[in-house]
């Protein structure tokens, strides 16, 4: 479902963090079914795929971009070799307006990958922005959640991103690669926890 030349073609950026940015890394053609098949997450935050219920397209699409021959692939554009790290996956399917404060991740996370799956952005929040430092508005280039763009990144001290405020649906899958199968499994276990607490308070159904 991916496609591999979108992902060799982005520039890859070296300052301040190592990034790249891909356009129409999904054909058009599979949007209809991967659309179909996404989760239905009725709340905000994180969820593992083993917290949601999804059909066979969006299981391909989440198996290629978590996969050894992307991974390799990415890795080779940023020149490490993500092999002997663990890919966690999560789905987001809503924003809420207390999400999006700039941070730079969590130091134990090697690269990261964010594949938006929005068939219309119009909202001027939730645009993930790349940011100079801690402050929203050192822009250093602005996203928009549109459906088949890919940002990818190698976690740093400088790798500062965030968005502004916005509410409603917004479909990303993203993809961590970990330093130790230790931190994969307490990450899962943490957005597990966090999952069955919004859907218990009032976060909704699937």
């Amino acid at each position: 479902m991916l496609d591999f030349t979108a992902l060799r073609a982005a520039p890859v950026v070296r300052d301040p963090f190592t990034y790249l940015i891909a356009d129409d890394v999904i054909p058009g053609g599979s949007a209809a079914a991967i659309n179909q098949d996404f989760p239905r997450i009725a709340s905000t935050g994180s969820y593992p795929l083993s917290e949601l219920s999804y059909g066979p397209s969006f299981r391909t699409l989440v198996e290629e971009v978590s996969g050894p021959a992307f991974r390799d692939l990415l890795g080779e554009r940023f020149g490490v070799n993500l092999s002997p790290y663990f890919p966690i996956v999560t789905v987001r399917g809503r924003i809420g307006r207390r999400d999006g404060s700039a941070h730079t991740d969590a130091k134990w996370k090697v690269a990261t990958v964010l594949l938006y799956l929005n068939e219309v952005w119009e909202d001027a929040g939730g645009r993930l922005r790349l940011l100079h430092d801690d402050n929203l508005d050192h822009v250093i280039v602005e996203i928009p959640p549109r459906w088949g763009t890919l940002l990818a990144f190698l976690r740093s001290d400088r790798s500062w991103h965030g968005h502004l405020p916005a509410e409603g649906e917004r479909r990303v899958v993203q993809v961590n690669w970990v330093a130790s199968r230790e931190k994969a499994d307490a990450e899962l276990r943490r957005h597990r926890r966090s999952g069955w607490l919004k859907r218990l308070f009032g976060g909704g159904s699937y």
